[in-house]
């Protein structure tokens, strides 16, 4: 029998540590808290787990710098945090132009304002593989 490509889970050892992540900071921190709180408290534990990433990691987009991502994770995950009463359809839309752009095939939103924290996974089902991927991590 072939295995089955199509059900692979893209970077799964990687993001499940990141979910680890998350949920340990939504215990520490609960739901009321802004953003930049959530994002340096998961910039702490990224620190302290010894996980390269580039915290505000800027799009490129026709040359120029478009937007910011709160995380890139190894140099393979996209993460963006949010605290907000839900995520829009935008928020999924923004993640994949970001992916696209970066030419990475993972990224992740999490809101941190749900009761129960259930972080998205978005798939960029056609990354382009480019060298160009910056070396600025933090570990």
């Amino acid at each position: 029998m072939y295995p089955n490509t199509t059900n692979k889970i893209v970077e799964k050892e990687l993001s499940y540590k990141i979910v680890g992540i998350l949920f340990n900071v939504h215990q520490k921190l609960g739901r009321y808290c802004t953003e930049r709180q959530y994002a340096d408290a998961v910039e702490n534990i990224l620190k302290e787990k010894g996980v390269a990433y580039e915290r505000e990691k800027p799009i490129i987009v026709e040359g120029r710098k478009s937007s910011f991502v709160d995380f890139c994770i190894e140099n393979k995950i996209l993460l963006d945090a949010k605290a907000k009463s839900f995520i829009t359809k935008e928020d999924y839309y923004q993640m994949k132009r970001y992916l696209t752009a970066d030419s990475r095939e993972l990224g992740l939103i999490v809101n941190f304002r749900q009761k129960l924290l259930k972080p998205k996974r978005i798939l960029n089902s056609k990354p382009k593989h480019n060298s160009e991927h910056s070396d600025k991590f933090v570990v």
